[in-house]
């Protein structure tokens, strides 16, 4: 592929802000100062011997921000693997759920798209085992090149089968910027991963659209790993951050079973905060009367066995 070709969202919708728009976001930011003292709290009990002898259940244990670590039919998988302690000028909020030292070795991996909130590689050279990589389309020469052999790319409704499972790779609203002449080089999505009992949509990072829609009617999904946070300002962000109130409303779209909220309280990437996320997420599930069992708000670091 033409390292030029720029990828593009469904519908065409552009994400592009210009200068003048950051400027002004800068500016709100400033009077507008959030409080940041209050944090997400870590579980009080890290299952992490459990999960090292795990070999047959299906557990989804929450690292942080975008990064869950999954295990289904005898494998160990992470998505969108960040352990770093700063992102940009900003420090790491919470610690990670897990420490890297602490993880078993890594059979699989999954890279929604290419910001660096999502994709560490600092991170990645760390990992324990010889992990296959999944990645959007246009990112797997930036693996090859650090030496990564085991590199699967993806367009939108891909699909691959390993240990019995099915990875398939469906559409987001987002964008891509790694350095100053790349935007749009590689692609971005989510990864649903199914098994013959169960199947799991890690969302990836996106704006609410019509997506939601299609993919619900080529997949059972089951549970909902959905972004709920750096959404404000809202005029600047709306179109690649989901909103809590709109990620309800995908949850819904997508029938799904259980709803688990992400990338939020991790790093400060935007105007809001954690707690802010989760308040606007509780009171839209309340104002719906939806059933409370659905919503399953985990700590950082607490293992959900499905």
């Amino acid at each position: 592929m033409s390292r030029k070709h720029r990828f593009v969202n469904l519908d065409e919708v552009e994400t592009t802000k210009t200068f003048t728009d950051f400027r002004r976001w800068q500016k709100e930011r400033k009077i507008n100062k959030k409080d940041l003292s209050i944090r997400i709290e870590q579980a009080p009990y890290k299952q992490i011997e459990e999960l090292k002898s795990n070999r047959m259940d299906t557990s989804i244990t929450w690292i942080g921000h975008s990064t869950f670590f999954i295990q289904m039919n005898g494998l160990n998988m992470l998505t969108d693997p960040v352990w770093a302690n700063r992102m940009g000028f900003q420090k790491r909020l919470t610690a990670p759920g897990i420490a890297m030292m602490d993880l078993p070795e890594i059979d699989v991996v999954f890279i929604s798209h290419g910001h660096y909130d999502h994709l560490d590689f600092p991170t990645i050279k760390r990992l324990k085992g010889n992990p296959t990589f999944y990645v959007p389309i246009g990112l797997g020469q930036a693996f090859k090149k650090r030496g990564y052999e085991k590199v699967i790319e993806a367009n939108w409704y891909d699909s691959f089968e390993q240990a019995n499972m099915t990875f398939s790779f469906v559409p987001a609203q987002h964008w891509v910027k790694r350095t100053l002449t790349d935007t749009n080089t590689s692609h971005w999505g989510g990864w649903i991963i199914e098994n013959q009992k169960h199947s799991i949509y890690f969302v990836g990072d996106t704006g609410y659209f019509r997506g939601f829609k299609e993919i619900a009617e080529k997949f059972n999904i089951q549970t909902v790993l959905m972004p709920i946070g750096a959404y404000e300002p809202e005029w600047f962000m709306k179109v690649s951050h989901i909103n809590p109130e709109d990620a309800v409303k995908a949850f819904l779209e997508l029938k799904g079973q259980t709803f688990i909220p992400m990338h939020y309280g991790t790093y400060h990437l935007a105007d809001d905060t954690g707690p802010e996320a989760i308040s606007r997420l509780d009171a839209e599930w309340n104002r719906l009367q939806l059933d409370a069992s659905q919503l399953r708000k985990l700590l950082i670091g607490e293992t959900w066995w499905i």
